[in-house]
């Protein structure tokens, strides 16, 4: 079954570091997009990410560090990437905890203000575990009942992640073909930050989603207690938390 699109929808994958999204870099990104017509179009880049790569990342994606060496840093080419996903949905495997919150930091260091909010984001992979709880080498066998080569190449599961969607789509009646329902069934909460420590709650304000201050609204927290702004600003949280952080935060300040 052929998706129904009412604009471009961008299949993404990245290869990276290591898996900490405030610290680790990606060293590889393919993006399968395909516009409402059908049309395909593709982009896959080798990356320098300044930082040595972690030998268990290599011992899963293959990449080494003389690989990339003289390839082009995120920074060298994020402009060219924003204008590729200009316009687009975006969707991936297991993208919704990893690579989205990922690629988001990367654009942030950048200095490129590459909005995530309007996009519409599937994770095959819930779609997959709400239906199956498999891999995505199991999913690509079980739903197109083939071996999957190449796994852990960011182009290779790219193409997997694409057609498994398609396979579900065919396999189960009562998943719609519309990527606003999509994007719906296949978010864990309802993120303002991509990470989820910042969610909206039942009435649509933006509610702190751990520590102390877990379900509480982060303007009330910024007003009784202004020092845990400066704490998160100054800790371990991905710039993109931060940016949301000081975006409601100098809201509130303004009202």
């Amino acid at each position: 079954m052929e998706l129904k699109l009412k604009r471009p929808i961008a299949f993404f994958d990245l290869e990276t570091t290591g898996l900490d999204v405030s610290k680790d870099r990606i060293v590889e990104i393919a993006v399968l997009k395909i516009d409402p017509g059908g049309k395909k179009d593709s982009l896959r880049m080798l990356l320098n990410p300044e930082m040595p790569i972690d030998p268990r990342a290599t011992a899963v994606h293959g990449i080494r560090d003389e690989d990339v060496a003289d390839k082009p840093t995120f920074r060298e080419v994020a402009k060219q990437l924003a204008f590729f996903l200009e316009g687009c949905d975006l969707a991936g495997y297991n993208c919704n905890r990893f690579d989205v919150p990922m690629l988001a930091e990367e654009f942030a260091r950048a200095g490129v203000d590459f909005d995530f909010k309007d996009r519409r984001i599937i994770d095959v992979q819930v779609v997959f575990f709400k239906k199956e709880q498999r891999t995505l080498a199991a999913a690509y066998k079980f739903y197109l009942d083939r071996e999957m080569e190449n796994a852990h190449s960011a182009e290779a599961d790219t193409e997997a992640t694409y057609k498994i969607l398609k396979a579900q789509l065919d396999r189960y009646d009562d998943l719609e073909n519309d990527v606003d329902y999509l994007a719906k069934f296949t978010s864990h909460t309802r993120n303002v930050d991509l990470m989820g420590r910042i969610i909206y709650n039942e009435k649509d304000e933006e509610v702190f989603n751990f520590g102390k201050y877990k379900g509480q609204r982060v303007a009330d927290v910024l007003k009784k207690d202004p020092a845990y702004y400066s704490w998160m600003m100054n800790g371990d949280f991905p710039e993109y938390t931060k940016r949301v952080l000081t975006r409601i935060r100098l809201r509130e300040f303004g009202k």
